[in-house]
């Protein structure tokens, strides 16, 4: 389902009051392959209800650049909303999600790659809480941008 940030944070306090566990990732999801549908499944695993903040197709512009997004912010909400580990949708345009986790609290932060937990985006947040930070590994050779390039090849 595709939430404002509003509607976000009121679904997921009755969560919390049914002690469910609230998952949370982010990214621009900008043309969706199998590295993000390994990605998601593997963040659902984790816990009860798993929640995607989505960039902006302003957010996404000022990250990868000025031909990026490909697909529009609804066209990405709309896939994500379809696929099975995706309960929830929200979008964000600030350049990272910070404001968003600390509103939305969840009990894990899901990111993928290489990352040291310190380094991601709402890990000192996560801590004070005594939430988790999980990293999930890229599948090599996955991404948006190696499919750009190959298009464009």
């Amino acid at each position: 389902m595709i939430l404002s940030r509003e509607n976000i944070t009121k679904v997921v306090s009755d969560f919390k009051k049914q002690n469910k566990t609230i998952v949370f990732t982010n990214g621009c999801f900008d043309i969706i392959h199998s590295g993000h549908i390994y990605y998601l499944s593997e963040a659902k695993k984790l816990g009860d209800y798993l929640i995607v903040g989505l960039n902006t197709d302003s957010s996404v512009k000022r990250l990868k650049g000025s031909s990026r997004p490909i697909n529009s912010e609804l066209d990405r909400a709309i896939v994500l909303d379809c696929l099975k580990p995706v309960d929830f949708v929200v979008l964000f345009d600030e350049d990272t999600p910070l404001s968003l986790i600390q509103e939305i609290s969840p009990d894990i932060l899901v990111k993928g790659g290489d990352y040291n937990p310190d380094e991601i985006v709402g890990s000192d947040f996560m801590k004070q809480k005594n939430g988790r930070v999980v990293i999930i590994p890229f599948l090599v050779g996955k991404s948006t941008t190696s499919i750009i390039k190959k298009i464009k090849n």
